[in-house]
């Protein structure tokens, strides 16, 4: 229990924030076009958010996704994935064609196949650049004019839109094996390339305000229907980013631009050889040293997007693992002491009003502990880690006020798909705990979050769903199939019918 008599940093989830939500990344939302995107089925879930009584949509890193389609490895922390992009209106705008629009119709709306997203979508948004630039407009209805656009957004557009068009004309090669004298921005920007890329150049940033464009609109459709937006931020970014390649300088590389240490965690219970995840590290002291102006940037771009933000492997912030880079795996790693509470305090001033989620789950040592109770975070808490140990701190018993729960993450499984696979100790466990007989856990653990002492209660949409495990979201480990999911029009619809106003009951029930 955090104390109560120290001043924390950040006291912004009071007794009135006592809330729900659903956990939903937006390519899971239905639609024509091969993958969720931010169109007229965003718009029927948030009606649908409003209608059960929630107060709070969860989605994952909106970034721009490469191998592996996750959105926790993108290629810019700033940016926008524009396969999120609904090409309707842009249709409307004579910008995408009707047969652009049938080619992407053949795709297949229950999952997402994103090689062929890859090769049938980035076509039809580069004809949709080309024609922009040729009609000479200066804006789209809706969006704001595209020259502020895009010199309020300068400081991580120019250099995002520079690797990205250089990434292209590499043909999607990691730039550490680019030409040796482009392999940093500062680089780049003393060739021939940016006058050779950029028409590329200005498609990149022409996506980015479709994309900021249609995200702002649906944002603010939410907030007029007393939504508001969490949204996720991993505390390591990709090496094959813009975010490294522009600002070598802050984390710790060779001269060269290799990694001098990644990312991961040791070895545990479920993997005996740890984890190497091959995050390059922040050189926390190069950080520290201008205020951490780069963190700073970050969140401030993130809360032009979202009401809250999860911050991601909080615990990294305290003391992190840290492997020698082309290590076999993780077992050669040390624990390496974080940036810690100064950093925090860094944030609270320029920050004082943020609202900010600590994802502490994991092996929390002591000190991840003192960091949190002094920040004030609220961390997570999560149902299907709480059966079969009656001392978790994941029993709604034991959780605390300033709390988020969650029946499941999305690298859980689905609640059907962990009960079937949890073992007969941790079901029985459960079925004790919350006098049911587990022929539904799903709503079991709806109606437990709910009735936790946690203020915000979030649920996976896949639980509501009443989904097997073949609609997990992802696997932690697997590199392929994960990301996949999405739901069908109908699903919603028939949810909305039958249990819409019982959520909104229990929400009234439980005060939130």
């Amino acid at each position: 229990m955090a104390n109560t008599t120290q001043r924390v940093l950040f006291d912004w989830l009071g007794p009135d924030e006592r809330s729900a939500g659903v956990l939903l990344h937006p390519t899971s939302l239905p639609g024509d076009l091969g993958i969720g995107k931010f169109g007229r089925e965003a718009y029927r879930f948030v009606d649908f958010l409003a209608a059960a009584g929630m107060k709070h949509w969860q989605v994952c890193p909106l970034g721009p996704t490469g191998y592996g389609d996750s959105p926790y490895q993108c290629f810019s922390a700033f940016a926008g994935n524009p396969y999120l992009i609904d090409l309707h209106p842009l249709a409307a705008e004579g910008l995408v064609t009707k047969d652009e629009l049938i080619s992407l119709q053949r795709l297949p709306r229950e999952r997402i196949d994103y090689g062929e997203v890859y090769q049938k979508l980035w076509p039809v948004l580069n004809a949709a650049c080309e024609r922009f630039a040729q009609s000479g407009a200066d804006h789209l209805d809706g969006y704001g004019d595209y020259a502020a656009f895009k010199k309020e957004h300068a400081d991580w557009l120019e250099p995002y839109a520079a690797f990205s068009a250089a990434k292209s004309h590499f043909e999607g090669k990691p730039w550490n094996e680019w030409p040796k004298e482009l392999r940093s921005y500062a680089g780049f920007q003393k060739s021939a390339l940016p006058g050779k890329l950029a028409a590329a150049m200005e498609s990149v940033r022409f996506l980015q305000y479709l994309f900021y464009g249609q995200w702002s609109q649906l944002r603010a459709y939410a907030a007029e229907h007393d939504i508001g937006i969490i949204g996720d931020a991993p505390i390591f970014v990709a090496y094959d980013s813009a975010d490294v390649w522009a600002s070598p300088e802050l984390f710790q590389l060779k001269k060269d631009g290799t990694p001098v240490a990644v990312a991961g965690c040791p070895p545990d219970y479920f993997a005996k050889t740890g984890q190497y995840w091959g995050n390059p590290l922040y050189d926390w002291d190069k950080m520290a040293a201008d205020g951490y102006a780069w963190w700073k940037a970050r969140l401030r771009s993130n809360f032009t997007l979202f009401d809250i933000i999860r911050l991601d492997h909080f615990r990294g912030f305290a003391s992190y693992w840290s492997i020698p880079y082309g290590s076999p795996d993780a077992r050669p790693g040390k624990w390496v002491d974080g940036p810690g509470l100064p950093f925090f305090e860094s944030l609270a001033k320029e920050f004082p009003d943020a609202k900010i989620i600590a994802e502490d789950l994991g092996d929390i040592t002591p000190d991840v502990i003192e960091l949190k109770e002094a920040t004030g975070l609220p961390g997570m808490v999560v149902l299907q880690f709480a059966f079969g140990d009656p001392k978790s701190i994941h029993l709604p018993h034991n959780h605390e006020p300033v709390q988020t729960v969650y029946p499941g993450t999305h690298d859980n499984d689905t609640t059907l798909g962990w009960y079937a696979e949890a073992g007969e100790k941790a079901c029985d466990h459960m079925r004790r705990y919350l006098g049911v007989d587990g022929s539904v856990p799903q709503w079991d653990f709806v109606r437990a979050a709910y009735r936790s002492p946690a203020r915000l209660a979030i649920i996976p949409l896949q639980d509501l769903f009443n989904l097997d495990t073949e609609a997990r979201m992802n696997m932690p480990g697997a590199a392929a199939g994960n990301w996949q999911w999405r739901y069908r029009p109908e699903q919603l619809e028939k949810l909305w019918q039958e249990s819409a106003s019982y959520l909104k009951e229990l929400g009234e029930l439980f005060d939130r």
